[in-house]
């Protein structure tokens, strides 16, 4: 197993709390220009929050907010159904949690509706059932009483549920004090997983985890491994322990009418900053003109789609700070010299495919090996069978092949009036005709998965798929154990969000890293000093005695 590591822990750790706890005393002068490259979860909350807090400090701000495609939300959006703005289906994340108090605070200061566009007619049962490719090993109703669940898992599996739901409660307890003073503001993340006590839940893999705090081996890859799945697209085995207890974490799981996007559209809105649609940031450089004041200031260099242009034009403003609000590898940005101070670390994601489509038939029972005639569950999470080798990434999906099929709710064909499913599958790749007409045992055209299909491909009323739309995302990193995180702090003035993917990979969490660098920017504008974290600068305070580290050399010079 590899554990990712970072460079100097200890002294990097050191010149995190000396940073912190020397702030200059710097009075709000001028107007501050700031830009935020990204206008995902991250880069919307930074705006909302820098604009909140810069009021409340009495610093003047500007925010320019520079975004590649022609929307807000990042990884989250929606897509019609039959090109229906009607029938909006989630592509990307499609729920929160009651405990992601961003996002759910968001909702009220913005008068969402929080409601459930994923649910099958109530006439229908609403099963969700785990399946191990051999057969399913636990299956639910919706609307069945909670006793009768808890009872059917505590007659198989004992104690482990109840271990691991007061599992959860006290590793999101402790995450949940980032939130809050003296561990918010942060300018270390690794420094705050020390602090709070994580590091020994990062540090491990969720199997491991699992294991030390007595949750039966059954459970955890019945239960919990299909939900790190459908999550994450990882196997316990190639995960941290912390982002395993996230997975697990869905009491009062929520989304907002119409896409959880509209959050993150109200946040830029409510900023009231400068969006650039359509517009890459192909460069940020030190500004050449001279400042009185010993801070640098930056100019961004763009170029907009659809422009005849070649050459990237440079912005007439020049910025106090900037914001970079996307995964770093992914951004194409070319640093001028000696503007990135501290080396953003490239870690690997996971591609996901997501596929959407619509149709008059149920899963066929059969596919799952259950008898002719019977009914398959609405709702599919998969985990491996007994016996099955966990593996990482694409491979690690097993003989299932997919990591979940869901059917999120019905609607009627605009053109035939009939009553459809709309289903979403994850996998980790493709999915082909031959998946799809065993899938609903029936044979499924060619047609429907060898086009684009990015922007939907109605086929109106034509069995077995009338409507078909596929995508894929480099959805989140791949997760294995670590104790080290990159810092938020790039260099004077310039500020990296996605760092926070590799601790935890939620919209919640990049909206806290977003609000996190806007109070720093602020704190730093005006001058406010707070409450420090006491300094933690040796091993046995560290709690590093306790945490064993296995190094992998995979490559000559890799670490």
């Amino acid at each position: 197993m590899r554990l990712q590591l970072g460079s100097a822990l200890v002294a990097g750790l050191a010149v995190a709390a000396e940073t912190s706890a020397s702030k200059e005393e710097v009075k709000p002068a001028g107007v501050k220009n700031v830009a935020i490259i990204g206008a995902g979860a991250a880069g919307a909350s930074a705006a909302y929050h820098l604009r909140q807090y810069a009021e409340e400090a009495g610093v003047k701000v500007n925010i320019t907010i520079f975004e590649k495609t022609d929307r807000i939300g990042g990884r989250t959006l929606t897509v019609n159904a039959h090109d229906d703005p009607s029938q909006p289906v989630e592509l990307g994340a499609s729920i929160f949690v009651a405990v992601n108090h961003i996002l759910y605070n968001g909702t009220k200061n913005f008068n969402l509706s929080i409601g459930s566009n994923y649910r099958v007619a109530e006439s229908q049962a609403d099963v969700t059932a785990i399946w191990d490719g051999e057969s399913f090993v636990y299956e639910t109703t919706d609307g069945t009483a909670w006793w009768w669940d808890a009872g059917k898992l505590w007659w198989r599996y004992g104690m482990s549920p109840y271990r691991a739901v007061n599992l959860v409660k006290e590793v999101v307890g402790k995450f949940l004090k980032l939130y809050e003073q003296p561990y918010f503001p942060f300018r270390s993340l690794t420094a705050r997983t020390y602090e709070l006590g994580l590091v020994e839940i990062t540090g491990v893999t969720g199997e491991q985890f699992l294991a030390q705090n007595k949750i039966d081996e059954k459970f955890s890859r019945h239960i919990i491994q299909a939900a790190t799945r459908v999550n994450y697209a990882s196997n316990l085995a190639y995960l941290h322990g912390l982002e395993t207890m996230v997975s697990f974490a869905t009491d009062g799981a929520m989304s907002v009418v119409g896409g959880n996007w509209r959050i993150f559209e109200q946040m830029v809105r409510n900023s009231g900053a400068t969006v650039y649609h359509n517009t890459t940031v192909s460069a940020i450089a030190f500004a050449k003109e001279k400042t009185s004041s010993s801070a640098p200031k930056y100019e961004i260099s763009t170029a907009s789609a659809g422009s005849s242009s070649t050459e990237p034009e440079v912005v007439a403003t020049a910025f106090d700070d900037v914001i970079i609000a996307s995964p770093w590898q992914f951004s194409n940005i070319e640093a001028g010299e000696g503007v990135i101070k501290h080396h953003i670390e490239e870690i690997p994601y996971t591609k996901l495919h997501v596929t959407l489509f619509s149709s008059p038939r149920k899963l066929d029972p059969e596919f799952f090996k259950l008898a002719p005639g019977s009914t398959a569950p609405s709702n599919v999470y998969t985990t491996l069978a007994e016996g099955e080798k966990p593996k990482e990434g694409t491979e690690g999906v097993g003989q299932t092949g997919f990591y979940s099929v869901s059917t999120l709710r019905t609607m009627l064909n605009p053109k035939t009036n009939a009553t459809e499913y709309v289903y979403k599958i994850f996998s980790p790749k493709p999915v082909t005709p031959q998946f799809l007409s065993e899938l609903f045992g029936v044979k499924v055209p060619e047609a429907f998965t060898s086009g684009s299909g990015e922007n939907g491909d109605d086929n109106g009323g034509v069995d077995p798929i009338s409507w078909y739309y596929p995508h894929w995302f480099y959805a989140y990193p791949v997760e294995l154990p670590r104790v080290t995180f990159q810092d938020p702090i790039l260099g004077s003035g310039l500020y990296y969000t996605s760092g926070i993917e590799s601790f935890i990979s939620t919209m919640e969490t990049s909206a806290l890293m977003g609000m996190n660098v806007a109070r720093l920017i602020v704190d730093d504008a005006a001058g406010i000093s707070r409450e420090e974290v006491p300094a933690v600068m040796s091993e046995g305070d560290l709690g590093l005695e306790n945490v064993k580290v296995e190094l992998v050399v995979e490559e000559p010079g890799e670490l």
